[in-house]
């Protein structure tokens, strides 16, 4: 039976030999692989299909908030599995710079620990925090060789000047209520945003030091790492923020749990 829940002691359940068709998670799986954000994602563990978002909800909470993971064995042995996993499958010891989301939930920094036997001593790790929201620009340039500098199939320009200023101050006035909101509501309000692709900065390094090494760094391999991903937007973040330095590495982005659908959405 996987991971079910147990109404009656109102507690998660986890059974590592079998899985049954009402398991919240499989866990007797290799683990599932995905093409997105145009690299190699591999997740610990997926939700079941029919699990509702309230059940997801709970579960995840689980995850990431238990107190006392130490002595937790069902989580630790949760988390060890998908590590072993996912080394089975990149080999941990041909990676160079583990990146990672600043995060309050334990699990990150216990699956770090976990993957730094595999990996160590050459395994280096940074970590990108939310910036604030008045970092948070635009990338006009790219936007008007994208569209608005756009031409038709007879060489006359798609747009007009005056069409281009309205596009362009429609762009000002939402920048103004980015800089007003906090992170979370910008990420939820702008996710699906036809302007979505070209506003930066969500995230920035936790020092200079960290930005200029991996500026600098070429043709290494990379492991990008969350605890859970749904909709898939902060590994997205990071892997905008690590293309901008450079796109000379190899990439692999690993998270401990998610859902192929709600993920899909983000790409």
């Amino acid at each position: 039976m996987g991971v079910t829940f147990n109404n009656d002691e109102q507690r998660f359940v986890f059974d590592f030999e079998h899985d049954g068709t009402e398991d919240i998670v499989s866990l007797t799986g290799d683990g599932y692989q995905v093409e997105a954000f145009g690299r190699c994602f591999y997740y610990g563990y997926e939700f079941a299909e029919q699990v509702d978002g309230n059940v997801r909800s709970a579960f995840i909470k689980y995850v990431k908030f238990t107190e006392d993971l130490q002595n937790n064995p069902d989580l630790t042995q949760f988390i060890k599995k998908a590590i072993d996993q996912l080394n089975r499958r990149v080999n941990l010891y041909d990676y160079n710079l583990i990146v990672m989301p600043e995060s309050s939930s334990k699990v990150n920094q216990y699956m770090l620990r976990y993957i730094y036997r595999f990996a160590q001593p050459m395994l280096r790790k940074m970590e990108l925090l939310k910036a604030l929201p008045a970092s948070i620009s635009f990338d006009m340039d790219a936007y008007e060789k994208q569209y608005l500098d756009d031409v038709l199939e007879n060489g006359r320009p798609r747009y007009t000047e005056a069409q281009k200023d309205e596009v362009k101050q429609t762009i000002a006035k939402m920048l103004d209520l980015i800089h007003q909101k906090d992170y979370f509501t910008i990420a939820k309000d702008v996710r699906k945003s036809r302007f979505r692709p070209y506003i930066m900065n969500f995230l920035r390094f936790a020092t200079e030091e960290d930005k200029e090494l991996c500026a600098t760094i070429r043709n290494q391999n990379i492991l990008v790492m969350d605890d859970v991903t749904t909709s898939g937007s902060t590994l997205n973040e990071i892997l905008r923020t690590l293309r901008i330095l450079n796109e000379n590495n190899e990439i692999t982005v690993f998270s401990l749990i998610g859902r192929k659908d709600l993920m899909a959405e983000a790409i």
